[in-house]
Formats: C-alpha cells, structure tokens, sequence
C-alpha cells in the first residue's frame, strides 16, 4: 500500500511524536509497503503525489529534514496561515492510508480528523468525536463517572477565576494539578504543600487556560491498550523516581515497565473490563491506550484515555502486542487493518 506516516506538528510532544513517525515508517517499509514520512505541519515541497511513494526511500534522510524546522517552529506557528503544511493534503489524498504518528494538540484533539473526513481521507485511530472526547480530561472524567468507569474526584478551573485554595473546592492536599489537554505528563504537577500547590497551578497555566485539580492517588500505576475492543495485556509502569512524568516516560532506564503485570486473574479481568468500557464511552475507535491507578486496597481509577500512544519498539502499547507474540511491525499492519475496516 502507498503510507503517508504523518507525524511532527506543533504540540508541546512533536519530538516524541517524529520518533515514533520514524519507527511506525521503518516497520512499514520493512513489512514492503511503500510508507513515507511527513511533518504535518511543514509538510515537503519536494514531493509530488504522483511519484512520491517509491520502492527507494530514505526514512532517517525524512526524520532528519522534519527536525530542521524545529528552531523556525515558534515563528512559523505566529506567521503560518493553514494548518497542514506544503503538499500534506496531497500526499494524504493520493495514499490508500494515512498512519497518524501524531500526539498532542491537533493530532489528538480531533481537528485533524475531522478534516479527514471531510476530504475523504482514510486514517488510523479514533474519529473526531472520541478524539475531542479523550483529549479533554475534563468531559473524559465527567463521561466516566456518568458510566460507572471510577475516577480520581476532581474539580475544574479556568485561569480567569484566579487562584482557589484546595480546601475551597473540596481537594485535599496532597493532590494532582494538570493540564486539561496536556499530554505525554507535560503541565502535571504532585503538590504537597500549600505552596507547591500554587506554583503549580501556575505552571499549569502556562499552558492552557483550563485545568484540573486532582485527588491524589497513592498506589501502583498501569496501562492497557484496547485494540478494535479488545483489551490488550495490562503493563505496569514502575518510575524508579517520582512519578510518570516526561522524564520518566522516555529517558532510558528511568522506569520499570512489566508486562504482562502481575495482578490476580479477578483484578486483571477486572481493569480490562473498566478499560474496554472507558473505550466504548469516550466514543473511541480502532485502538487507544487507557490509563490507571490502583491504591492499596485495590481501587482502580481511570486516569485518561490515549487516542493515538506512542509507537516506538519500547512505547507501552508495542510492549503490550509483545506480549501476545506480535512484532512491532505486526502491530503497525493491525492497527492499519482495523482502521481499513471502518
């Protein structure tokens, strides 16, 4: 098949997002179809549809020239009128698949998606209602409480009612102060004083205009990829310090990953069972990565869903088909083939 492997943009998790393009791109081409990768944003002027896809390709060669426009990224989103880059939609119109490697604002909030849909363009992951949905943790947490999916208690706020103290909205310190669309653990903070908690909400303003404040949850953290509705393997994510934050995420030997996690068979079915249903709530298609916490009496509370994970060999929901004996480019075909099936 002709791939567009779109990836890079301008979220805060573009870096994250070209590596995992990259990986997706090299699986593709390995597995003989002919996938090229494109920064979404920038797009390439040297590509034209008709003689774009090629036996012949050079996946680091594209990597490398996405990554030099990270140093003009700033000035470009100031001065740059569209969205999708030179030569993006074409290239996306002409492929019998676009593989979306994006993560974070744009790529996951349904926006691209929808505009997808309007120009025909086939694509994988979740369409634009799941993608808003999930996106924002707000009416993510709202719709799983709605349908018996348990989740941490917490309480909104928007930048223009100024600093509210916990006790005034009904959270205990310790707590959790976060973005609302954030992604990849970036504008999350675990405040546990007064004053941590207010530096916090303030860098978490930073980034956006609304945020959650969090009850605090102490107990072991994990993840499950629900793939065409079926719930994947559960993985334990253990950070040797802190908690999952950015750092942890994607510095090597940061954190101790188990898969499958070692969890009763009750307790296993159980977080399964709640990760399907937070799928099916948030409207969600194709595949996604759910996200939990589960104290030490065994309460589980859904977190977040993740409506395009990341895709590197090491990337949670890989190590999850890893576990059912599917390689990683076996992984990047099923995920093209369930959303083929929309």
């Amino acid at each position: 098949m002709n791939i567009v492997v779109l990836a890079g943009g301008i979220s805060t998790e573009r870096e994250i997002s070209i590596v995992s393009g990259t990986k997706v791109c090299e699986a593709l081409r390995e597995k003989g179809h002919r996938a090229i990768l494109l920064d979404v944003f920038f797009g390439n002027t040297g590509l034209q549809a008709d003689c774009a896809f090629t036996e012949a390709y050079d996946v680091n060669a594209a990597a490398a020239y996405m990554r030099s426009f990270d140093s003009k990224l700033e000035e470009a989103v100031k001065t740059q009128k569209e969205f999708f880059g030179p030569m993006v939609l074409e290239l996306c119109k002409a492929a019998d698949v676009v593989f979306l490697a994006l993560h974070g604002e744009n790529g996951e909030n349904g926006k691209v998606q929808a505009a997808f849909d309007l120009l025909g363009i086939t694509y994988t992951g979740s369409g634009y209602l799941g993608s808003a949905l999930a996106m924002d943790k707000g009416i993510s947490k709202q719709l799983f409480l709605e349908n018996g999916v348990p989740t941490p208690k917490s309480v909104m706020l928007k930048k223009a009612e100024g600093m509210k103290q916990p006790e005034t909205i009904g959270i205990c310190l310790p707590c959790v102060v976060k973005t609302c669309c954030g992604g990849s653990s970036v504008g999350v903070y675990i405040a546990n004083t007064r004053e941590e908690y207010e530096q916090a909400v303030k860098n978490a303003f930073h980034y956006e205009d609304e945020i959650i404040i969090e009850t605090y949850v102490k107990g072991r953290e994990f993840s499950i990829g629900v793939v065409d509705g079926e719930a994947y393997p559960i993985i334990e994510i253990a950070p040797i310090q802190g908690f999952y934050d950015y750092k942890n995420k994607y510095e090597a030997g940061s954190t101790i990953e188990t898969c499958p996690a070692e969890l009763a068979a009750d307790l296993t079915k159980k977080m399964q069972d709640y990760a399907v249903m937070a799928y099916h709530v948030l409207r969600l298609e194709n595949y996604a990565r759910v996200d939990f916490l589960m104290d030490e009496s065994n309460n589980m509370y859904c977190l977040e869903a993740n409506t395009l994970p990341g895709m590197t060999p090491t990337s949670l929901l890989p190590q999850e088909a890893g576990a059912l004996g599917m390689s990683f480019a076996d992984l990047c075909e099923k995920l093209i083939e369930v959303s083929l099936k929309k």
